[in-house]
Parts: C-alpha cells; sequence; structure tokens
C-alpha cells in the first residue's frame, strides 16, 4: 500500500479535532516576539507578524475556527 501523504484521508490532519488550546497560546505567544523583534527593526513585515498574533489570540479564545475545542 501506497503512502498517500501526511492528512489523507479520514485520519488525517485535523481529525483529532484540531490544535489545543495550550498550543495555540504558544503560537500567540510567539508571534508576540517576533512581531515585537520585527517591529524593533522596523521592519514592515511586522503587520504582517500583527495579524498573525491577531489570527492566533482568535483562535485561543474560541472566538474563530472550530468550537468546543479541548
Amino acid at each position: 500500500m501506497a503512502w498517500a501523504g501526511w492528512g489523507a484521508g479520514p485520519a488525517g490532519a485535523g481529525s483529532a479535532g484540531g490544535p489545543s488550546r495550550l498550543f495555540l497560546w504558544a503560537m500567540v505567544a510567539g508571534a508576540v516576539v517576533v512581531t515585537v523583534a520585527l517591529a524593533l527593526e522596523r521592519s514592515p513585515l511586522a503587520l504582517l507578524g500583527g495579524a498573525a498574533v491577531g489570527y492566533f489570540l482568535l483562535r485561543a479564545t474560541g472566538r474563530f475556527g472550530p468550537r468546543g475545542g479541548p
């Protein structure tokens, strides 16, 4: 049987309900660190980092994405 790739089929990525809240909060913290570092360098990519912070914050608080997460 050939390997169909990661995330293929019913046992693929997301079948367990998506990322945990702890993981999402870790992503928020990491995105904040990267955004601050980019802002200190006056990089325009800090805007993208700010968007990532917002996205992960919405996911971590349950306001965006699947409801009833772990």
